[in-house]
């Protein structure tokens, strides 16, 4: 099949060169008037040699590029890609784990796949484009992931509506690919959770934290602990399961706050060590009182484009200059920044900043990133968006 081409300007094909996934509008030399949004396209330098073939989009990255080999892009295509996806989780023991069966299966530019994520909670996997281009195959992913994972699968819901971009004006409605709406649960190092995916945030779970969570639950033997924007209470349920004395969960949002609880009695039962409040994380921490040895700082993206960048960075300061205030003495704070333009450099001067203006000493223990399942492709940094920090506070 032949594909609309598209031509860079001359000087503009280094970044193509370097496997960088992104072709930016300002690179274009010269495109077909008639292209349409989520066509299929290949990129040529000026001089007419290939670089690479994606999805067109309109807008400031005009193409995310998914093979740097030009070959057909049909079913066979994809079921390689899916097949080289699925053989990583199962290197990592994801796949058919009874003890954690919630991970990323898709990770957009980390598995070559730009503009799409599939994460799997239990037997459901949910699909969200951010892209028109897999949009369009939206059903033809549907039907590979449950050829390829029978032995999970049960399910697939499509939760594009809010991710693909507007513009585009393609009527998107979320909804099942195949399988049936029930109550979904999945598990994580032996712990259960309630999965939100028709109504939650993202694809209905935070995924991306797993390992973290993990090692909170190593550090809260025996410590108070307040975990701020608390969503479905992940740090929540593993401190506790990790033998914390109390628990304080904090959300602004009250569908939150009960996801928490939910999530608590799951797993707990009636747990009279947690107690869960639909507050403001920034006014609950400002007179606390040095109530807590262990704070967890887990915010939704403060900055989502660089314009607000800024701005984002003066959050990050004021929240963890608000914790590292009114931790106990010789405290442990988790934490991080989810914003892909918020650099780990960016971070970690935020936090030090706000270190300093409190006054207090503090200790770097642990720099903490994404899991595996999040892979980062090495030719594409912007695909490490976590960033934390385990800080000790004397």
């Amino acid at each position: 099949m032949k594909y609309q081409p598209i031509t860079l300007k001359k000087g503009k094909d280094s970044s193509l060169r370097r496997f960088h996934p992104w072709v930016f509008s300002g690179a274009i030399q010269k495109k077909s008037p008639d292209l349409k949004e989520g066509e299929v396209v290949e990129v040529y330098d000026n001089d007419g040699q290939y670089l690479g073939t994606g999805h067109f989009q309109i807008g400031s990255i005009m193409v995310r590029v998914f093979s740097f080999k030009k070959r057909e892009i049909d079913r066979e295509f994809w079921k390689e890609k899916l097949g080289h996806a699925i053989s990583l989780r199962r290197s990592l023991g994801l796949i058919g784990n009874a003890q954690t069966n919630m991970f990323r299966l898709i990770h957009g530019e980390g598995d070559g796949f730009p503009g799409l994520i599939v994460d799997v909670y239990g037997s459901l996997a949910v699909v969200q484009c951010h892209s028109v281009g897999f949009y369009h195959i939206r059903t033809l992913l549907a039907e590979l992931i449950q050829e390829e994972l029978p032995e999970i699968i049960e399910a697939v819901y499509d939760k594009s509506a809010q991710a693909v971009p507007f513009k585009a004006e393609l009527g998107a409605e979320d909804g099942y690919l195949f399988g049936q709406s029930q109550a979904w649960k999945g598990k994580e190092y032996g712990l259960s959770y309630e999965v939100d995916a028709e109504g939650g945030q993202k694809t209905g779970f935070f995924v991306d934290q797993r390992e973290n969570r993990r090692l909170l639950g190593e550090y809260s033997q025996g410590k108070d602990v307040l975990n701020t924007f608390c969503y479905t209470g992940g740090f929540s349920v593993a401190s506790l399961a990790g033998g914390a004395q109390s628990v304080d969960s904090i959300d602004s949002s009250a569908k939150a706050i009960e996801l928490t609880d939910k999530n608590v009695a799951l797993n707990f039962g009636e747990e009279s060590r947690h107690q869960s409040f639909t507050q403001d994380a920034f006014e609950f921490l400002k007179d606390i009182h040095h109530k807590y040895d262990l704070i967890v700082l887990d915010p939704p993206a403060f900055a989502k484009h660089h314009k607000v960048l800024d701005r984002a960075l003066k959050g990050y300061r004021k929240i963890n200059r608000l914790a590292f205030e009114q931790i106990r003495p010789n405290g442990i704070l988790f934490t991080f920044s989810c914003s892909q333009v918020v650099s780990a450099d960016h971070f970690r001067k935020a936090v030090f900043t706000a270190a300093s203006q409190s006054h207090r000493r503090v200790q770097i223990l642990h720099q903490l990133h994404q899991p595996p399942d999040h892979p980062v492709n090495i030719y594409h940094p912007e695909g490490e968006y976590l960033k934390g920090l385990v800080l000790q506070v004397e």
